[in-house]
């Protein structure tokens, strides 16, 4: 199963609080996902543009983020506005960080694979309320990851193709599919709402997708094993 430009989620939405970043990444391209302070999602890459310094490692001032090597402060459309060693600069227009769309549906944050995305994402469970459960990090290709989910359960369609819906112990769960590196998946979690005793029902679907993460993990090994072994002997 191979996965081409679409959109991809990588966080839930209440992993990032208003004036945070946090950094990740999708097909090994490092991504700073941010929020300003209004609570407007973000997604750049995840290089300042003077010195190649993660942004995700800065800090969120009001409606900018600023690079904590040097101070540099970017706005909401990835202009430098502000260059602290020389305040009275004009910056010009072409220091900018390399931005990516960003959506936030179904309790999570999607961003697009490609800069550009000519359409926002139509996920068929967009208007559902949801209840956050967690992010579970899986050592095993994306495409082997999905294999087994698909497998295992029905997706429920996406425009990305990387949103399924599982059973958790007799508990529909929503999975939005993240590849995050050629060997690292992630999968974001959330129940779709009413939810009763929502405390222990993420508990328990947290404890549920723990062992999912042991089990498919456990399913790629051998096959690493294999693929080692064929190549060794090439």
């Amino acid at each position: 199963m191979s996965f081409g430009p679409a959109w991809y989620p990588v966080a839930l939405s209440n992993g990032i609080d208003p004036g945070r970043s946090a950094g990740t990444r999708l097909f090994d391209q490092e991504l700073c996902i941010w929020r300003d302070t209004e609570g407007v999602a973000h997604a750049w890459e995840d290089r300042c543009p003077h010195r190649g310094m993660r942004l995700s490692f800065g800090f969120v001032r009001g409606d900018k983020i600023a690079c904590l090597y040097h101070g540099w402060q970017y706005d909401r459309q990835g202009q430098c506005r502000l260059i602290p060693a020389h305040p009275d600069l004009e910056v010009p227009a072409t220091i900018r960080a390399a931005r990516y769309s960003c959506q936030e549906l179904l309790g999570m944050l999607w961003v697009y694979a490609e800069r550009e995305a000519a359409t926002p994402p139509v996920l068929a469970l967009d208007a559902r309320d949801v209840v956050p459960v967690r992010s579970l990090y899986i050592q095993c290709a994306p495409s082997a990851v999905m294999q087994a989910l698909v497998e295992r359960s029905k997706t429920i369609g996406a425009a990305s193709a990387t949103l399924l819906t599982l059973d958790a112990d007799e508990q529909s769960v929503v999975a939005g599919l993240q590849p995050f590196g050629a060997s690292k998946t992630a999968l974001h979690l959330v129940l779709p709402a009413p939810v009763a005793d929502r405390a222990a029902r993420q508990h328990a679907v947290a404890s549920w997708a723990e062992e999912l993460r042991r089990r498919l993990e456990d399913e790629a090994e051998p096959a690493a094993e294999r693929a080692a072994v064929h190549e060794a002997a090439l």
